[in-house]
């Protein structure tokens, strides 16, 4: 009796083992695969891109149109973008702009507390009064941390190098503001008046 025992437990397994007489077949697709519980739906309340108001000429005179910029905390890039000339959406309402095309990148700098420093590389001549109003309008109300003023009238100011010749601005000279339109896609700098 112990040996059938035996013989029938064996017989069990291997009738496990092989699968039950179920013969082996290759993967069916059938509908579409599994899936979990949904994750939570997608939030509204997505962040904006930010924006900077750079100052292109509008019939001479400075204006400013609202950029998405990657980084509008960094100054420098947002040099770069204005230096880069108006797009052709800005172009077609009517945007120009006096300042030189670089062949290289920009630096620019607080150098001393109050003054933002901004090297034109490869510029042999001086920049026009009115692209001059174009760096000055366009740093003064950039996202980027604003110097303190600590000089002598307490204003800040901006100055221009380029090869062997500096233009110094100060920022309360920029005779345009943003308008509200513009100033809703990034912050001005605090302490400045408007």
């Amino acid at each position: 009796m112990r040996r059938r025992a035996r013989l029938l437990i064996a017989c069990t397994g291997l009738t496990a083992l092989a699968g039950c007489g179920v013969p082996t077949s290759d993967v069916i697709e059938a509908g579409a695969p599994a899936s979990g519980m949904p994750g939570p739906p997608p939030t509204t309340d997505a962040p904006e891109p930010a924006t900077v108001p750079l100052f292109f000429l509008t019939d001479g005179e400075p204006t400013a149109y609202p950029r998405p910029a990657t980084d509008a905390a960094d100054l420098t890039s947002v040099v770069r973008l204005l230096l880069e000339g108006p797009n052709e959406k800005e172009e077609a309402m009517s945007a120009t702009t006096d300042l030189p095309r670089l062949s290289g990148a920009p630096s620019v700098t607080v150098t001393d507390g109050h003054t933002i420093r901004v090297i034109l590389p490869d510029t042999p001549t001086p920049v026009s009064r009115a692209a001059l109003l174009q760096l000055t309008c366009t740093v003064r109300y950039a996202a980027a941390p604003f110097p303190h003023p600590s000089g002598a009238d307490g204003t800040p100011r901006l100055q221009v190098t380029g090869t062997s010749w500096t233009m110094t601005s100060p920022t309360a000279s920029c005779p345009a503001k943003p308008s509200a339109e513009v100033r809703a896609g990034g912050p001005l700098h605090s302490g400045e008046d408007d």
